[in-house]
């Protein structure tokens, strides 16, 4: 190896190492300010002078009768049926725009990629407006029944750019075996689609699960809360606010989204990588 390109390869390695260490900073200075009180949380000290975990104790209590096991189990309730759906649904009209030959295929394709990029503040008063007259609201009803029919034109064109990787063949073959559209569906494409469900259920799991202004929208009873407007409730119930409470319970609610990442980054890479390249 020359001189120049081992010089090249320790710069890149150091400015990795510098970004890594201004991106992980934050999380890593919550976890050490959730094991500070109260009083110690912004001062200068990158450490606790005493170490405590009166942060997590008295955080999961909560700031009423409800605790966060039950904020915990409003996400689960929320989250899970989404991303479900969300993968089911997506992938199965991503089949058929990438399988077949139908009347009015390019014209619904073209509404599919228009409300991709529709922005979502422009839907807000129709749909609350819409979700009031069913009679959905103060229910997790306006998350999950979105997901079925579809479940966000995002995630269908996903679907879509990486079905058209799946060589056409494999379909062929199915059918002389006498499969048919549902069983190419199920027992063909859907098992080569791993990387791509995985994409799309950390993408939905992601977001559904950090969003704040839909459950702020169509929630409205405490026993109902998600975490997210669980620890904004613990921010508005008197003058003091107990940081180290929020900040240990900030850290607890983002471990199951670090889970499931690295569980699925294998999966999660080579997603994003065939559904951007692909098609």
């Amino acid at each position: 190896m020359s001189r120049k390109r081992r010089y090249g390869k320790i710069g890149s390695y150091c400015l990795l190492i510098i970004v890594a260490v201004v991106m992980l900073y934050p999380l890593v200075w919550m976890l050490f300010a959730s094991f500070k009180n109260n009083d110690e949380v912004f001062k200068a000290s990158f450490f606790p002078e005493i170490w405590t975990l009166s942060g997590y104790i008295n955080g999961w209590k909560g700031s009423g009768q409800y605790t966060y096991a039950t904020f915990f189990k409003n996400t689960f309730l929320m989250v899970l049926p989404m991303v479900a759906f969300t993968v089911l649904s997506a992938s199965f009209v991503a089949f058929g725009f990438a399988r077949f030959k139908f009347w009015g295929k390019r014209f619904f394709f073209a509404i599919m990629m228009g409300c991709m990029m529709l922005p979502n503040a422009v839907m807000i008063i129709p749909r609350y407006v819409m979700f009031r007259d069913m009679g959905w609201l103060d229910t997790y009803l306006p998350f999950i029944i979105p997901c079925v029919f579809g479940g966000g034109s995002f995630f269908i064109f996903m679907f879509i750019q990486f079905f058209r990787g799946v060589p056409r063949e494999l379909d062929e073959s199915a059918y002389v075996d006498g499969c048919s559209s549902i069983m190419v569906y199920f027992k063909i494409v859907m098992p080569l689609a791993k990387p791509a469900v995985f994409s799309a259920m950390i993408f939905q799991f992601m977001w559904s699960w950090n969003d704040f202004f839909g459950p702020l929208l169509y929630i409205n009873n405490v026993s109902r809360y998600p975490l997210a407007l669980g620890l904004r409730m613990s921010m508005d119930v008197n003058m003091s606010v107990s940081w180290n409470n929020i900040i240990a319970m900030a850290l607890v609610s983002i471990i199951p989204l670090v889970v499931l990442f690295f569980c699925a980054q294998k999966y999660f890479v080579e997603g994003v990588a065939a559904t951007g390249i692909k098609g």
